[in-house]
């Protein structure tokens, strides 16, 4: 779960038809809008990375990662477009930054996470130990 300490919160950019309808020209300044917010953003040391993601890749399920397929695909309405990691002061911080987002007016949705400073899973597991060692 994140702390106070942690401060750190990924912004995941889903949608990936966003230019559906624009002209060549009006992609560019959308285009441009991004950069310009990530270098912004990365310039005052708020971000600490981010990328787009290419619009294809593999889906590793399954027992042992046995199934391997072709995903995750581009038309699915929840598919992931890119990410940027943040350092800010508060979950508020982070929303305030995600609406801000260029896409936003074209249908991109920003999902807003704070990263965990560990695993959920392996705090249970070390928290049900400690009851059952006491």
């Amino acid at each position: 779960m994140n702390t106070d300490a942690n401060r750190r919160y990924m912004l995941i950019f889903r949608g990936t038809d966003w230019y559906q309808g624009l002209s060549p020209e009006q992609m560019q300044q959308v285009a441009d809008q991004w950069m310009s917010w990530f270098n912004g953003l990365r310039e005052s040391g708020t971000a600490t990375a981010g990328d787009p993601l290419e619009p294809v890749g593999k889906v590793v399920s399954g027992s042992h990662g046995r199934t391997v397929t072709d995903g995750p695909f581009s038309e699915a309405k929840e598919s992931i477009g890119g990410y940027f990691l943040l350092e800010v002061e508060s979950m508020e911080e982070a929303v305030a930054i995600a609406r801000e987002c260029p896409g936003l007016p074209y249908g991109i949705r920003v999902e807003v996470r704070p990263l965990a400073g560990a695993c959920a899973m392996v705090d249970k597991v070390r928290k049900e130990r400690e009851l059952v060692a006491a």
